[in-house]
Order: C-alpha cells, then structure tokens, then sequence
C-alpha cells in the first residue's frame, strides 16, 4: 500500500517498498475542461508546477487548453465525455510528455478507482486517495463499514444492502420516519 502525502510541489511516498522516497511533481495534467482545469492551472503555476491540458475535438478553440503550458487533443475519434473519459489516451499522453502527476478535475475520472489505479502501475501520482480508497468510498455499503471501523459516527442504517423490501419496512419502522432510501 502507498499513503501519500501531499506538501507542496511534491508528494511523499510511503510504502513497503521504499521508506519515504521523495518525488517533486513538475508537471501535473488535468484531466477535465473548463473552468475547473483553469483553476488547477493557475493553482499549479502558482507553486512552479507546469499544467498540461487535454482537450477534444469539440474544444479546440476552449479557453483552458490555451491557459496551460501544454495542450494535448485527445479521443480524436470519440464523443467529447468518451474523449475525457479514455484512460488509455490520458495515461499515454502523461506518459509520452513526461508528466509527474494527473489531477482529475470534478466528476468525469474524480470517482473512478480504475483511473487511479492506471495511474499507479503507470508510476504517475493521481491526485486524490489511493484508488483503494476511491474503491471502497465508492460502494456506499463498504463506505459504511470503513466510516464505523474508523469510529466515524453515521447516520442510522443497515450494515448491508437492503433487498427485500420487507427488510426495509420493518427496519424503516424501528428508527422512525423519515427516512432516505
């Protein structure tokens, strides 16, 4: 397992591998459009790290591939989310252009623990928990269970998922209305 942690212009691993390896991130794709990669751009240059943008087809002429330092197209063949959405095409871009890190912007690779898995085996630092961590925060079930071993309070609910929907009745019924399901 590989906990990062994060300081400014670099991240720290610590791992069963190495003891504490220190890698600086010089540059940092983002992979998202639009304001938000603006805002990672500017926050990038702000402490000397050079962003790299992607864009589709679609978003040649957007304001944030001219505001990084590097603008790669990406998903040439594909529907812009599909072009966003492409990990190979994102790992290989960070890849064949020296890219240290991959900041993946809200919504679109944010919550996807495959994504950041890539990033792993492919030795570039996913900004954002281990994709362990994105894994289980992504199945609300074992969120649940992560959030009580770490003591962390919850609202009421059941350890597992409810299938039946006698289950849910009479459980909705011992804690009392209202209640989201």
């Amino acid at each position: 397992n590989v906990a990062p942690v994060n300081f400014l212009g670099g991240v720290r691993l610590h791992s069963s591998k190495s003891s504490s390896v220190i890698k600086p991130i010089r540059k940092i794709l983002v992979a998202n459009r639009g304001e938000i990669a603006i805002r990672v751009f500017r926050a990038a240059k702000e402490i000397g790290i050079k962003p790299v943008a992607v864009y589709s087809n679609e978003d040649r002429g957007h304001m944030h591939r001219t505001k990084a330092d590097e603008a790669f197209l990406i998903g040439e063949h594909l529907a812009p989310v599909e072009a966003y959405l492409h990990i190979p095409s994102l790992i290989a871009i960070a890849r064949e252009n020296d890219v240290d890190a991959i900041h993946p912007g809200y919504g679109f690779l944010s919550e996807r623990d495959d994504f950041a898995k890539a990033c792993e085996d492919n030795d570039i630092k996913f900004i954002g928990p281990p994709s362990e961590v994105v894994r289980k925060m992504g199945d609300k079930t074992e969120a649940r269970r992560v959030a009580a071993q770490c003591n962390v309070q919850t609202v009421p609910g059941t350890p597992e998922a409810v299938t039946d929907m006698h289950a849910a009745i009479d459980f909705c019924r011992s804690i009392g209305y209202p209640v989201i399901l």
